[in-house]
């Protein structure tokens, strides 16, 4: 098992919690998701490690920007 945080810029609600979360639990091998809308922190399990540009594009996908690992 592998845990990142990242920081996603412009999350403002709920809505968006759902959205970032959608996208990255449909990502192969994360297992869990946990999104902190007050300071942006998104906690990422995942089986293993994963590739920061796959994190990117699911966020991006979600209409989000990742702004760091």
């Amino acid at each position: 098992m592998a845990t990142e945080t990242y920081k996603v810029q412009g999350m403002t609600c709920g809505h968006c919690v759902s959205a970032v979360s959608s996208e990255l639990g449909a990502v192969a091998g994360v297992t869990d998701v946990q999104v902190d809308l007050a300071s942006g922190q998104v906690t990422v399990t995942s089986d293993a490690p994963l590739e920061t540009e796959t994190v990117r594009a699911a966020v991006d996908e979600a209409g989000f920007e990742l702004v760091g690992a």
